[in-house]
């Protein structure tokens, strides 16, 4: 292992001027599956649990670690931590792995000397978010599915099949019923302007997304304006909720102080109404007051979880009131989502088959008044 970590000490430095190993240029490029932490975190729980120091866990985590960008981010820390540096210190250069939230619970546990729990903990925290993000992923899939399905499907008959039905038509002379020259004026539009009709939307989505991405008012807006939708609000709200209960709850539960447990948060918190509503509350809490209070002022918490924070800082267990908070939080988003999507499933047919509906009736009226007119000419 000396002759690895000499090796990539010598490493030539990169074009950009940083002097650094070669392992830390590669942890650097790359993304590292969350799953792949998640286990990591596990195991060197295991390891630390057992008495093994550190340097040597992290060299057996290292060593059976595959090829790629997460073997780098280890080879560097076994670097710095053999150098003297602290294992939380090391994490937090390289935040695409370990986020501000997995370094400060680490430096809580090397601070209390409960490293192996405070993994542990964080271990839980993490495949409890994963499961959480599967199963809305997983209920998202149906229905954008059969959307973008039905999308396809409507927008091949308006392009390439309707135009053909208007040759026909053409070609007989038909009266055509308003129904009918509506589509066809729908179908001749879609081919004459096809740029506008699908470029537009992929115009505006790619524009949503820089924006979002910038932050700012349009950000907020379009956060609080989700918040107020009657059907998607309460679901956003409740796991908006779920997330920061149980996210602040874990963190005080592992010795962070509360402030900076707020700080962590609200760094990690992707939602922009409630990072305005967590610095509204850390800075009351820095002026000497609960947290309960502000909570309820902010208005992105409702009063069941205030009331519930308020209890657990009259007994003195507030970590373990949010934890409560966020584990039925997390079943009542569970509910929601399955009640929500068995509706929005059945409601995506009924649209489509509305508007094949509609397409089959305006191209089979006149088709229908054709058929007459030939069989009484013969």
């Amino acid at each position: 292992m000396a002759k690895r970590l000499q090796r990539t000490s010598q490493a030539p430095a990169r074009a950009d001027g940083d002097q650094g190993p070669a392992p830390r240029a590669a942890a650097r490029r790359g993304r590292v599956p969350a799953q792949i932490v998640t286990e990591f975190t596990t195991q060197l729980a295991t390891l630390t649990g057992a008495g093994i120091p550190i340097v040597k866990a992290l060299t057996i985590l290292e060593g059976q670690t595959r090829p790629g960008p997460f073997k780098g981010v280890l080879q560097a820390l076994v670097e710095d931590v053999s150098a003297g540096g602290t294992l939380s210190e090391s994490m937090a250069k390289h935040p695409a792995s370990f986020d501000r939230l997995y370094s400060s619970m680490v430096r809580a546990g090397e601070a209390g000397g409960v490293l192996d729990r405070i993994l542990l903990r964080l271990a839980a925290f993490r495949e409890k978010a994963a499961a959480i993000r599967a199963k809305i992923q997983g209920a998202l899939i149906y229905p954008a599915v059969v959307a973008f399905v039905a999308i396809a499907v409507v927008s091949a008959v308006i392009v390439f099949v309707i135009p053909k039905f208007e040759e026909i038509f053409d070609s007989f002379g038909a009266e055509l019923p308003q129904i009918t020259r509506v589509l066809l004026d729908t179908s001749r539009f879609v081919v004459d302007y096809w740029y506008l009709v699908f470029g537009t939307p992929i115009a505006l989505v790619f524009l949503h997304v820089v924006l979002m991405r910038r932050g700012g008012a349009y950000r907020y807006r379009i956060h609080k304006l989700m918040l107020r939708s009657p059907a998607l609000g309460p679901v956003i709200q409740k796991s908006m909720i779920a997330a920061f209960s149980r996210t602040f709850g874990t963190l005080i539960e592992s010795g962070v102080p509360h402030l900076d447990a707020l700080a962590i948060v609200r760094d990690t918190t992707s939602n922009a109404v409630l990072v305005d509503g967590v610095e509204q509350i850390r800075k009351t809490v820095r002026e000497g007051e609960g947290i309960a209070r502000p909570m309820g002022e902010s208005g992105a918490f409702d009063d069941l979880v205030v009331n519930m924070v308020d209890v657990g800082e009259a007994t003195g267990e507030l970590d373990k009131m949010l934890l409560k908070v966020a584990d039925a939080y997390d079943v009542a988003v569970d509910r929601r989502i399955d009640s929500l999507f068995k509706i929005i499933e059945p409601a995506i047919l009924i649209f489509m088959a509305v508007v094949v509906g509609f397409i089959v009736v305006a191209l089979f009226m006149p088709l229908m008044a054709i058929m007459s007119q030939l069989s009484g000419a013969g």
